[in-house]
């Protein structure tokens, strides 16, 4: 069995030597490529210092693509099963691909996502969604269950995910051009196609943001406009019981523990979310006149 990493790169000197001394060291071996869309900073070298074993590809950044870029790395790879990983995501241990793999139990799951930990210097409220939205139960989930899951079975991360290149083939392929998302309108693909998809908590990653109030609308504006690009293809789920849902979660958790500043600037955060999601969905039905 082949494997193959992805990592798609845009300045990332401040993760990517730990990052590739930590697949390189993992129990499972294989092709480790970086796609870079032009780097100023040291991530090339970085990556050619260890070019034994790791490959390097360069396209110019305005060629970059959350769909096509991903897609074209993939179709230069060998792996029978293909990985993906963000450029700052860092696996807890040297298991993290071994686990990730091993969630391919049976022949019909298509793709598998691990989990997310937050950084140890990340924000409370960022600690506590990441723990909402990757729990420490796996699950396994096909087409029949997207009445009982809703939105939630399209639920897929790009941050750490492997697919199978036969089923990711059959498929067609992550969406190109495509804002933001392209991991979870595959995973409705998959779905669609009969596919089931799988969650490993097993199989984790260190991973978590710290975005300023105009990134937060700036990027939700974006998952808005491609939610509703796609809204067919996610049979018109509806995103706000699952938002409301992680809402509660983390707000009660907060207020739980008295963390009052936490608490406000979570709902602050929460509040411009939902603002540029609503942006976003605008712009679409604009963009469809």
């Amino acid at each position: 069995m082949k494997v193959s990493i992805i990592i798609p790169t845009l300045n990332a000197e401040r993760w990517i030597s730990r990052q590739l001394d930590s697949l390189l060291s993992q129990t499972a071996e294989a092709e480790i490529i970086v796609i870079d869309s032009g780097s100023t900073d040291a991530t090339g070298s970085i990556v050619r210092a260890r070019a034994d074993r790791v490959r390097l590809m360069e396209i110019p950044r305005e060629d970059f693509d959350h769909g096509g870029t991903r897609d074209y790395a993939l179709r230069q790879s060998a792996g029978d099963f293909v990985c993906f990983l963000t450029q700052d995501a860092l696996p807890t241990d040297e298991r993290c691909l071994e686990h990730l793999l091993s969630a391919f139990s049976s022949p019909d799951i298509a793709a598998v996502y691990g989990r997310q930990i937050a950084y140890l210097d990340a924000p409370e409220y960022e600690r506590l969604t990441r723990v909402f939205n990757y729990p420490e139960q796996p699950r396994i989930w096909r087409e029949a269950d997207i009445p009982r899951y809703g939105v939630k079975s399209y639920f897929f991360s790009n941050v750490c995910a492997a697919y199978r290149r036969d089923a990711y083939l059959a498929a067609g392929g992550f969406d190109a051009p495509i804002l933001c998302n392209e991991d979870m309108m595959m995973a409705a693909k998959l779905l669609h196609k009969g596919y089931a998809l799988a969650y490993t908590p097993d199989a984790a990653v260190y991973h978590s943001h710290r975005y300023t109030l105009t990134e937060e609308l700036r990027r939700n504006a974006r998952i808005g406009k491609v939610m509703g690009q796609y809204r067919e293809r996610l049979s018109r789920a509806n995103t706000d019981t699952e938002g409301w849902r992680m809402l509660r979660f983390v707000g009660g958790e907060l207020a739980r523990r008295r963390q009052y500043g936490e608490l406000f600037t979570f709902y602050t955060h929460a509040v411009v979310r939902f603002t540029g999601n609503r942006i976003g969905k605008i712009m679409d039905k604009r963009s469809r006149r």
